[in-house]
């Protein structure tokens, strides 16, 4: 999703990466990884641009991990989040949508419109992480 996006700005912009997932019990998001620098980067030639984060997580299902990147990006000085994604539930959207009404932005492809008691959206397309690096069942 980065590279595409990447491909469709104007101007290169820096790229960071928050590494969140859902604890599968509780369902609660876990940060593994954030390499937010420290201090802002250097200014662009847009300064809207400067305080804009575009969040790109492929599915929005129970809201939580959607609902801890706004606020770690938000608490590091983001102004303005256009969160990205594939597919969400209505639950979730609506979740991440009222954490900042006024900095976020939802973009979504589809919207299928239950969870399961784990949290996975029905019918949806199952888990992507164990799609994309094949550890169903490891």
């Amino acid at each position: 999703m980065v590279d595409a996006l990447s491909i469709l700005l104007p101007d290169p912009v820096p790229i960071h990466h928050l590494g969140l997932f859902r604890e599968p019990k509780t369902l609660q998001p876990v940060e593994y990884y954030n390499n937010l620098p420290y201090h802002a980067t250097p200014p662009t030639k847009s300064p809207e641009a400067d305080h804009l984060a575009i969040l790109c997580d492929p599915i929005i299902a129970t809201g939580g991990t959607a609902v801890a990147a706004i606020q770690t990006l938000r608490e590091w000085g983001v102004t303005r989040i256009i969160f990205v994604a594939i597919l969400g539930s209505d639950e979730g959207v609506a979740r991440a949508a009222v954490e900042w009404e006024d900095g976020v932005e939802i973009w979504v492809g589809g919207i299928d419109e239950k969870l399961n008691t784990e949290g996975m959206i029905v019918p949806g397309v199952g888990d992507v992480g164990d799609r994309l690096y094949g550890t169903k069942g490891k």
